[in-house]
């Protein structure tokens, strides 16, 4: 960078601009987010801690089981990770890197070319299914399971 002269002689030094984020995508500060009464007391945010990663841990515990089972296991999994981000730096930093991902994601799935192959193959895919379970009446008729002849 240059200085430069105005015309009263004295020198200016340009300032840097960073460029100021869209709205709602300002990134929060990292660390505790607990009241200032707990963190000034070190054995209650300590206490207060242990009690953010229980609970955080029995969100993600839940959310893990609910994988293989019927229920929203994903979101479950993400919501513990919320509780823990809102005393861990480690936990925002993921949630970060998660929502980061999810809008790169995004992007990418509104893009023309993209949905437009997406529209295609999921065409294609509707079509060979469609064939297929004609072929299949076809062959075989349609036979319900309560009343096929043992």
């Amino acid at each position: 960078m240059h200085a430069e002269s105005d015309d009263r002689g004295r020198t200016v030094v340009p300032t840097v601009v960073e460029p100021v984020p869209e709205r709602g995508t300002a990134e929060r500060e990292l660390g505790s987010r607990a009241p200032n009464f707990i963190k000034a007391s070190r054995m209650l945010h300590l206490s207060w801690q242990v009690g953010v990663f229980v609970v955080g841990l029995a969100v993600v515990g839940a959310g893990i089981v609910m994988l293989p089972l019927p229920g929203p296991g994903w979101l479950v999994i993400f919501g513990g990770m919320a509780i823990w981000a809102t005393e861990f730096v480690w936990a925002q930093l993921v949630l970060r890197w998660t929502r980061h991902k999810v809008t790169q994601a995004a992007h990418k799935a509104l893009d023309p070319r993209v949905r437009r192959r997406n529209i295609i193959l999921t065409t294609v895919g509707l079509v060979m299914i469609a064939v297929l379970v004609w072929i299949y009446l076809w062959k075989f008729g349609l036979v319900v399971p309560w009343k096929i002849d043992q």
